[in-house]
């Protein structure tokens, strides 16, 4: 249930309108873009509505949350230390996992096979010299790394010691339950092709990388200064992780409007529309195939503890929006898009979805914000 609104809303921004801070500061319209083509709504066809529900501040319509919900203190939140103090090994971590996105891979031919090694290889099994359905690469090739990849009996250890280009036999046994009546306990032999063990290089982690293909994105210059930008990027996800915890077990809701209800549905339902559209199918055979529903009813229905959730916590955060004189201005709406699509010019976001739709989902972060200025950060 955390941080789903804003999850959607970026979400549908990234599916709609094809921009997300990765790329914004990358991709321009060409010259044959048309004024029409950039200003056409890709949601008309879907006949979507985000807007029904919700008045011009982004507040539910005709709701006063505050006449329902009852707060704990929110006002100065003692955050422990476990969730606001980062460790080197921590940082270094999501650190490793960025840089390995820029990893490279050499083809390896000259020294034999280790314990531990990837490798590209290709393979035919038989049973009593027959081949046996689906035991083979058909020369396409597959990577396997050995001590890693899970294959019956010592199939990959076996591969240990030889070299690339080489071809060889190895015999191994099928489990008795391994689930092919054909297979089960089986004794099979594999002719096995080794065709290069894979180098993954990882890029040295200096200033210079950092200037050459994070600066841009990150605005980081040195491995220091990304260092800093992690730490304190992962402090605001920890501090801001805790206090929506924290309002969640501080809060009653003694009801929440029919109306609610029916926006955090209707909500959901775009979600999975445009998904299927993403994926060129329609919801009904989008949601059979990767969500396990033959409908969005079907859906809704099964989703009603979860979407009761998101309706409650929605209404806590209005009540304290209502409570604190909280508003979503402009200058917190271009901080938003700013810092989520690397602009503050939110006018295609604003043709697409409505501003109401707009505020309704940063009013999240616009509240966690502000219980964060006055958080205290425990030792």
């Amino acid at each position: 249930m955390k941080k789903l609104l804003i999850f959607m809303l970026v979400a549908s921004m990234i599916f709609a309108v094809g921009c997300s801070k990765d790329n914004a500061n990358n991709e321009k319209a060409t010259e044959n873009d048309t004024q029409e083509e950039q200003t056409t709504n890709p949601l008309d066809d879907l006949g979507l509505d985000y807007t029904t529900g919700l008045n011009e501040e982004g507040f539910f319509e005709n709701v006063q949350a505050s006449d329902v919900v009852t707060l704990g203190d929110y006002v100065g939140i003692s955050v422990p230390s476990s969730y606001h103090t980062i460790s080197d090994e921590v940082v270094m971590g999501n650190i490793e996992k960025m840089i390995a996105s820029f990893s490279t891979t050499n083809e390896i031919m000259d020294r034999a096979v280790v314990d531990g090694d990837t490798l590209n290889i290709d393979y035919v099994g038989s049973i009593d010299g027959v081949p046996f359905d689906g035991g083979s690469t058909n020369g396409g090739g597959t990577e396997v790394t050995i001590g890693v990849t899970s294959y019956i009996d010592d199939f990959l250890e076996q591969l240990i010691g030889h070299t690339p280009g080489e071809s060889f036999d190895i015999n191994v046994t099928f489990p008795v339950d391994y689930g092919v009546d054909t297979l089960n306990g089986k004794e099979a032999t594999f002719a096995i092709t080794i065709n290069h063990i894979v180098e993954t290089i990882v890029p040295e982690l200096t200033d210079a990388f950092v200037k050459e293909n994070l600066s841009e994105m990150y605005e980081v210059n040195t491995v220091e200064a990304l260092k800093t930008l992690i730490r304190n990027d992962l402090q605001e996800n920890g501090i801001k992780s805790f206090i929506q915890d924290y309002l969640i077990n501080n809060t009653t809701v003694a009801s929440v409007p029919e109306s609610v209800m029916t926006y955090q549905e209707n909500i959901m339902k775009n979600y999975y529309e445009m998904s299927a559209t993403s994926y060129g199918m329609d919801v009904e055979t989008f949601l059979a195939s990767y969500v396990g529903y033959d409908s969005l009813e079907a859906l809704i229905e099964a989703s009603s503890d979860q979407l009761l959730q998101q309706a409650e916590f929605a209404m806590t955060i209005q009540a304290i929006a209502e409570q604190s004189g909280l508003v979503v201005s402009d200058e917190i709406m271009k901080a938003y898009f700013l810092k989520y699509t690397g602009s503050e010019d939110f006018a295609q976001f604003e043709s697409i979805y409505g501003l109401p739709y707009l505020k309704n989902s940063i009013l999240q972060e616009a509240v966690l914000d502000y219980l964060v200025e006055s958080a205290v950060m425990a030792e």
